[in-house]
């Protein structure tokens, strides 16, 4: 198997920003191919459940819109595979249920790919509003909120432009956003001493905010892949840097 790393994205203009990002300060040793879904969690998981043995390469490699990119390649030349999808709570087909299934279903990387979710959406990495009032910001999921237009006016200006990202900017949300997941887990706001599994994250979402108000915690998903990927050691010495 190479060592290339497949990440899939729910859509392709933001998401392929902050990949872009990532690549450039943290895997400028890896290469990293990436390609786009363009459709919900939701029907990624209809489409799955409908073929037991249908494997999420091929299903990608399938699809129009990643031919091109995906034709040099086999499932055996990707080390990994990671997805990236919005929670998208106020989706006519949202499904709780459905969530907790997939992220199950999409637990480890070397198989059929490990998921990881943004609450509610992609842009949550960009909702930096202060290191104190971020620990306690949520946004209501279960209905349409216009929730880029909520993030532009609301975050930080600095924060907005996905291309302006640098080490120092990385840091301060890979700090935040860890935080944030502990604050959810385990009720305090500061860096986690451990692993978190994907599961657990939205379990808790699910019990402290999803079903008590209809809200969510705002939590990227990026920051928790960091984390999962590198370690908590590796990924505090790569902050310190």
């Amino acid at each position: 198997m190479d060592n290339n790393i497949l990440f899939v994205f729910e859509g392709e203009k933001t998401e392929k920003l902050v990949s872009k990002s990532i690549k450039r300060i943290y895997f400028d040793d890896r290469t990293i191919i990436t390609c786009a879904y363009c459709n919900n969690l939701y029907n990624l998981h209809r489409e799955i459940s409908a073929d037991e043995d249908l494997d999420t390469f091929s299903l990608l490699k399938s699809m129009g819109i990643n031919r091109d990119i995906l034709a040099p390649y086999d499932r055996t030349d990707f080390a990994e595979i990671f997805l990236f999808f919005d929670y998208d709570g106020h989706d006519t087909v949202a499904d709780d249920d459905k969530v907790l299934a997939m992220l199950n279903f999409f637990n480890e990387e070397t198989e059929q790919g490990k998921l990881y979710i943004s609450y509610p959406m992609v842009e949550a990495l960009k909702h930096f509003t202060g290191n104190e009032s971020f620990r306690d910001l949520k946004v209501k999921c279960k209905e349409n909120i216009n929730y880029k237009k909520l993030v532009s006016d609301e975050a930080h200006k600095e924060f907005l432009q996905l291309n302006n990202y640098e080490r120092e900017i990385w840091n301060t949300l890979i700090i935040c956003h860890l935080s944030k997941m502990n604050h959810i887990v385990e009720d305090v706001y500061k860096f986690p001493i451990r692993l978190m599994f994907q599961d657990e994250i939205f379990e808790h979402q699910l019990t402290k905010y999803i079903s008590v108000d209809q809200t969510t915690a705002v939590l990227s998903a990026f920051p928790l892949f960091l984390h999962d990927y590198f370690g908590n050691k590796s990924l505090i010495e790569k902050i310190k840097k």
